[in-house]
């Protein structure tokens, strides 16, 4: 949390951040200065801001002043006003937050959702009192009622006398369920709303402006921009943001062209004449920066291998194109993977590396990870290696980790590490220290982890290959992926495991319960195991709907219980805690049950009071150890 640095010896930043619940945390705010090494508090006198308390936003002028009401209708799991409800925040914005200040913070734009009607998921919280506490979370899973938005505008120097004004969705849009999926201010008058329509594979980007002599915000048809996909769904995970230049109606944007690349597009009056900036069978991942003269933006062109990241910069105007890249070869034996951020205007920026070695950054220089690369070097770490194989015309990139001493004539236990949802990447070049990293390096265990179809950065064609169908080439990728690595000659293809958390879980099941022979034993951590299950935004973007018209056969087809037999001849392990908020408990219930139906032996680990994202790290302490033996 950086600003703008007086000197480059001071600059601020968060000291203390308290969670007071899922939706609200407060931050503290100190100076730090670099030389003394200290910090003192930021004390803020005169500053207009806003704040939601129970569901409701208020504004601040002044800290003394009384707050003024923005909004009186919020109420607790129905109406949220400036935050998003539970499956916008993790499935759509992937923010705490749901309003946006205008440039000069005259206007103030935020967003409700309206929850009224919304199914709700229940469950108890296992804590340490006498009776257990009940969890009430609206939560629209797939083919069930969603949430209605609408986006509001008010002008905070005259909140009082004017109050919010709604935005209108563009027609094309309102006529049918639809998602509001970003918001960007191009000047105080003009802002950019985009919008998805549920089968999310149709969006529209509407530039609004505010008029004066209706105090209203005006869309108008030829200011909106449609971006469609005809293969799958429309966007990466998220449809990306516009970038707009210095004239505040043309911008550049991140789409998919004409042979399914995911590029940079600059846009200037309507999508169909967008002229294409960056092209080539690699993708462009995000652009940071677009100023005067340059566009700075982050792709995985370099030397074709889709899991590196590496900063460039395209000068404007030039013919042709001028295209630099920053860190290429910056430091390359060290890192290909990198992000960088930049100052307010654009005049430094920070980067940052992640590795395939140890990460570093860098500002000349205030942390360059020294110690902790010299304590490593004592330490054997696993060898890794990153390489491609080519399966029925499915190029498959897979990170290998190699024991320290590793013999190329003996045989080795074989341990999957699998993700797999659409538009992931496991295969990147990037430096970290896991579980993974132990089992390899201590216990003699080779870690692979393969990036198969629906994964990203590798064009629409390996994207789009699971729309519709999750559940089918995911598991088939990892099926075909260990069966080439068998015949590379050192895999005991008696010992071969697979473990996965999450989208994970659900992929690892499903592989132990192909019926393929091909792993042993798994380990499968809060997995899906039917998409019926799972929230409404995730499931409908890559499934569409369950209902007999759309796709509910394959939603039918696709559950872990339609399996349950095939899990005979596995060793197999469900980990799940009963406070998953994201994948119910629900879920490994109804494993289980069908497993116990089906006369099957598995072991199984119930986590009282444990989230989501917790269970991955319980996951890792569980050695695999006692499961080689399966045979």
């Amino acid at each position: 949390l950086f600003t703008e640095v007086p000197t480059l010896a001071e600059f601020a930043a968060a000291c203390s951040v308290a969670f007071i619940s899922h939706f609200v945390f407060i931050v503290s705010s100190c100076w730090y200065n670099v030389r003394a090494l200290t910090a003192k508090d930021l004390t803020l006198t005169s500053l207009t801001g806003v704040y939601v308390y129970q569901n409701n936003i208020y504004l601040k002028r002044n800290p003394g002043e009384a707050p003024i009401e923005i909004t009186t209708d919020g109420k607790q799991n129905e109406i949220f006003n400036g935050i998003p409800d539970w499956v916008y925040e993790e499935e759509m914005l992937a923010t705490k937050y749901a309003l946006w200040w205008s440039p000069s913070g005259k206007y103030l734009a935020y967003v409700q959702f309206n929850d009224t009607d919304i199914p709700v998921i229940e469950y108890s919280y296992f804590g340490e009192d006498q009776y257990p506490r009940k969890i009430i979370i609206p939560y629209p899973k797939a083919g069930a009622k969603n949430p209605t938005v609408k986006v509001f505008i008010v002008d905070t120097i005259n909140a009082e006398a004017f109050g919010p004004k709604k935005v209108p969705v563009p027609a094309v849009i309102a006529s049918s369920d639809h998602y509001f999926t970003w918001l960007t201010w191009v000047t105080d008058s003009r802002i950019c709303v985009q919008w998805l329509k549920r089968i999310q594979n149709f969006s529209v980007l509407a530039i609004c402006d505010f008029k004066e002599n209706s105090n209203t915000w005006h869309c108008p048809e030829n200011q909106q921009h449609i971006e469609e996909s005809q293969t799958g769904w429309a966007g990466g995970f998220f449809v990306s943001a516009p970038y707009f230049t210095s004239d505040s109606s043309s911008y550049y944007k991140i789409f998919s062209d004409k042979k399914g690349y995911k590029h940079i597009h600059y846009i200037n009056g309507s999508v169909e004449n967008a002229i294409q900036i960056t092209s080539g069978e690699w993708e462009a991942i995000y652009i940071f920066r677009v100023t005067n003269d340059a566009i700075f933006y982050s792709s995985n062109e370099f030397e074709g291998y889709p899991g590196r990241r590496n900063i460039y910069k395209i000068s404007i105007g030039s013919r042709p194109i001028r295209k630099q890249c920053i860190t290429c070869n910056l430091r390359k034996e060290r890192c290909q993977y990198y992000t960088a951020r930049f100052s307010e205007y654009s005049k430094y920026y920070a980067l940052i590396c992640y590795g395939i070695h140890l990460f570093y950054l860098e500002l000349r220089v205030l942390e360059d990870n020294w110690e902790l690369q010299s304590a490593l070097q004592n330490i054997q770490l696993p060898k890794e290696e990153i390489n491609k194989l080519e399966v029925d015309g499915i190029t498959l990139w897979y990170k290998m980790l190699l024991p320290p001493q590793f013999d190329r004539s003996k045989k080795y236990p074989l341990l999957i590490q699998v993700y797999g949802g659409p538009c992931s990447q496991n295969v990147k070049e990037t430096f970290s220290i896991s579980w993974i990293t132990y089992l390899a390096s201590k216990e003699g265990i080779i870690v692979i982890l393969v990036d198969g179809r629906g994964t990203a950065y590798q064009g629409d064609k390996i994207l789009h290959a699971v729309y519709r169908r999750l559940g089918v080439y995911e598991v088939e990728d990892q099926i075909s992926a260990v069966k080439k690595f068998i015949e590379m000659g050192f895999i005991d293809e008696k010992r071969v495991a697979i473990w996965g958390w999450s989208y994970g879980g659900y992929v690892t099941s499903l592989a132990l319960g192909s019926g393929s022979g091909v792993f042993k034993c798994g380990v499968a951590v809060a997995p899906v195991s039917s998409w019926e299950y799972y929230a409404s935004i995730y499931t409908e973007r890559f499934m569409g709907l369950p209902v007999e018209s759309d796709n509910l056969e394959h939603y039918k087809n696709s559950t872990v219980m339609a399996r349950a037999k095939n899990f005979q001849n596995v060793e197999y392990l469900l980990i799940h805690g009963t406070a998953d908020d994201n994948v119910h408990f629900q879920n490994s219930a109804q494993i289980a049950k069908a497993l116990v139906n089906a006369q099957v032996d598995f072991q199984a680990m119930v986590n009282n009071r444990l989230f989501h994202f917790e269970q991955c790290f319980i996951a890792l302490s569980i050695s695999l150890s006692d499961i080689w033996q399966c045979s």
